[in-house]
Parts: C-alpha cells; structure tokens; sequence
C-alpha cells in the first residue's frame, strides 16, 4: 500500500500539502479511491488540510467517502487551505466556503535580484554579509552534527517564541515542522554570525503543476543582523535553482489578498467579515502584515487565493474549535 507521502506526493497540487505530513495528523485511505485526506481530530469536528489528495478522476469521492466517515462519527469537517478547485467541489457538498487569504510563488526559471526594483533587497543582503553572516545547509539527520545543530536550533525557537510575549503560542497544523516523520526531505538554511545561529529557514517539497520548494519555517534571534533572513534566502534560491527546482512557495498567509471577486457562490458574508477585520486589525493573532511584506519584496510571479470550508452553516463553536487547535487563540 502506497504511504501517504506517496500520494500525496503523486497527487496534490497544493503548495502546502507538505503540512499534511506533519506529526499529529492522521490519514483517510478508501479502497475504492487513489488517494488521501489529512486530518486531525478535534472534538466534534474533523479538520482537514488541503482538500482531498487524489487523482483526478477520485477527487470528489473520496471526499463523499471521508464526508461519510465523519458523519459516522457524528462530526463535521473544516478543511482549510483549499485552492480553488477545492472551494468548488466543497461548496457542491453544502460546505459553506470563504476565501481565508492567499500564498505566494516565485517562478524560479525567470527570477532575478538585477533591476531597481531589487535595490532595498540587495542593500539588506550586502548589509547582513558585511556584518558577518556565513550562510550554509544543515543537515540534522545527519548524525555527523546532527545533535549539535538541532540543539542549537531548538534553542532559537525558544528563544524566538519567547521574544514573541508570554501569552504567545506556537501556530500548528498550518505551519511546518522541524523533526517528524519526513523530516529526510526537507531542507534547513542556517545564517551563522562567529559560529553562532542566528536565523534559519526550512524548505520542504513542494508537488503538482508548480513544482519545487516551500519556503516553510524560518527563525531569527533578536539580535540577528538586520538582512540575515533575506541572506539565507538568496543563498537557497541560487543553490535549489541550480539543482533544477522550478519554482519557490511562500507558502499561505491569512487574513490578505481577499477579493469579493474570488469568493464562490454562498459565502458568509460574515465569515468575509471577520476575516478582513482580523486583516486590518488582527496583528496579536498572526503577523499578517509582516509576512505579507517579507513574501512581496522577492516580487512573486503568481497569487493564488486559498479557502477554508465549514461543513454546513458556520457556527461559533466551529470558529472557536479552529481557533483552538491552530493555537490562534
């Protein structure tokens, strides 16, 4: 039997279905269909990334067999980070689909930092090199300096989640992980300042028609100099470029690039609401605003809207259980 890298691998065309591999999520496999749902139990509901990972021709059963797994279970799904097919075969299931934001993606066949427009970026790059910042890749399953490396990175996400306020926890099941399962495949960049870390980002794969790269976690010290970020990355396009990807992902960012015009017929308009307040004014809830400008200085090539889905109308409790098993609040 296929493993669930396997096909998601061989079937998502999501940017992000890498996250559906994270620890803690479970998988749905049915006989009849060639593919896989992820998701993670959460009281009464289930929640899912992704949408249905499947051949083409297996999308929409699959997902009428896992609907029905979940009413066996006197549950109702959330499935978020849908594109837009997705929102589509949702919503024709009675879910009650609104965009939630969008991701970002470099084509890396036609990327540059020449030109004007790159000025500020280049100036940040040749600031954090002329401050001293080494860049290189880590390998920590690498037992070769796997403990020293993964210790220290353990050690700056403390600290970065620290910095971030006492009541300030760690987002899940929407974002990546270090460690896990799959772990082998994904690719970690390290800026180091007199052999100390002081900033990294993890690159994991990315599958479907836009093959290559997720630009998914990244970390920096308080006193990390200012361009270290934008160093390490630089540093892994020309090398992932070189090895032949085609294409680096931004990854999801809530609360932005929302359009009335790419919401599917029978929205919330109060879920629309909600989410554009929380995209003016919802900063103690995620940094939007930030990472939106961080992913816009590298001028990506393609926007793509993403949904989140509720399973019949949207109720309060379903709004506080993803709330809650995101770590949102």
């Amino acid at each position: 039997m296929p493993s669930a890298f396997d096909l998601v691998s061989a079937h998502a065309d999501n940017p992000s279905a890498f996250l559906a591999l994270n620890s803690g999520n479970e998988f749905f496999l049915d006989e009849r269909h060639d593919g896989v749902c992820a998701f993670r139990p959460a009281r009464r509901h289930l929640l899912q990334l992704g949408g249905p990972f499947a051949a083409p021709g297996d999308r929409a059963g699959l997902l009428d067999a896992f609907l029905e797994r979940a009413a066996s279970g006197r549950r109702r799904v959330i499935a978020v980070q849908l594109q837009a097919d997705d929102a589509q075969l949702y919503a024709s299931r009675g879910f009650t689909v609104n965009q939630m934001g969008a991701s970002y993606a470099v084509d890396l066949t036609r990327f540059t930092l020449r030109g004007s427009p790159f000025v500020r970026l280049r100036n940040k790059i040749s600031r954090a090199r002329r401050a001293g910042v080494e860049v290189a890749e880590v390998d920590p399953t690498d037992a070769s300096d796997a403990s020293d490396a993964s210790g220290e990175l353990d050690l700056l996400d403390r600290e970065w989640l620290r910095e971030k306020g006492k009541r300030t926890k760690e987002l899940r099941f929407l974002v990546g992980e270090r460690g896990g399962a799959e772990e082998k495949r994904q690719r970690v960049f390290t800026g180091t300042v007199d052999g100390r870390i002081v900033g990294y980002v993890s690159y994991s794969p990315a599958f479907g028609s836009r093959p290559g790269r997720l630009h998914d976690l990244s970390r920096r010290r308080a006193d990390a100099p200012p361009g270290t970020m934008e160093l390490i990355n630089s540093t892994a396009i020309e090398r992932i470029t070189a090895e032949g990807d085609k294409w680096l992902h931004f990854g999801f960012t809530p609360f932005v690039g929302l359009d009335p015009a790419l919401e599917v017929p029978g929205a919330s308009g109060t879920v629309a609401r909600v989410l554009r307040f929380l995209g003016e004014h919802g900063e103690r809830v995620y940094p939007a605003a930030a990472q939106l400008d961080y992913k816009e200085k590298w001028a990506p090539h393609v926007v793509l809207p993403e949904y989140i889905a509720f399973q019949g109308r949207v109720t309060p409790g379903a709004l506080w259980r993803l709330g809650r098993e995101t770590n949102a609040i």
